[in-house]
């Protein structure tokens, strides 16, 4: 796996010439520092877009585009939660000018999950209770229930799923 930093459109184009098989664009960086919009909108937006963008011309028909949201879109204002729900818009856009080729656009908006570095080992028994009492499962999610979600959106099954943003969070947040 070819790790790069894509906040820059050069690094982003070095990326995607390196690219052979597949994709995997991370959006993403814990909110718990106060950051300026633009470095958030930066980490959490720019760096799907300019990824995508960089290998855009590489897709084919049955190619899918997985972002990674975060239930913070619903939740969180400020720019961590606009970046989020930019992502989310930017995908429904994009999968209006990419489905007619075939290709398929979506987020996996996800919930909390405990086993990852987003909290950055600040999160206190306190937060960890209060999140996974939101849940209507009243656990917090799993790296690999992302991934099986990531793995469902590019099957073959999933080809008719395009444009949407799936909320995988325990039912902390709802849509009708």
């Amino acid at each position: 796996m070819h790790r790069s930093d894509h906040r820059r459109a050069r690094t982003v184009r070095a990326a995607a010439a390196a690219v052979r098989d597949g994709v995997r664009a991370d959006a993403g960086e814990g909110p718990l520092r106060r950051r300026p919009w633009h470095a958030n909108l930066t980490q959490n937006l720019l760096t799907a877009v300019l990824t995508t963008a960089s290998v855009r011309d590489k897709l084919a028909s049955g190619s899918s585009i997985i972002s990674i949201g975060s239930i913070g879109a619903e939740r969180r204002g400020g720019s961590y939660g606009a970046a989020k729900a930019a992502l989310a818009a930017w995908n429904a856009s994009l999968s209006g000018e990419l489905g007619p080729h075939g290709i398929t656009s979506n987020v996996i908006s996800a919930g909390y999950i405990a086993d990852t570095n987003f909290f950055r080992g600040q999160l206190t028994d306190e937060r960890h209770n209060a999140l996974v009492e939101e849940t209507h499962n009243k656990r917090p999610g799993t790296v690999e229930e992302i991934a099986e979600t990531a793995y469902f959106l590019a099957s073959p099954g999933a080809r008719h799923i395009t444009g949407q943003t799936f909320h995988v969070n325990g039912g902390a947040f709802t849509t009708r």
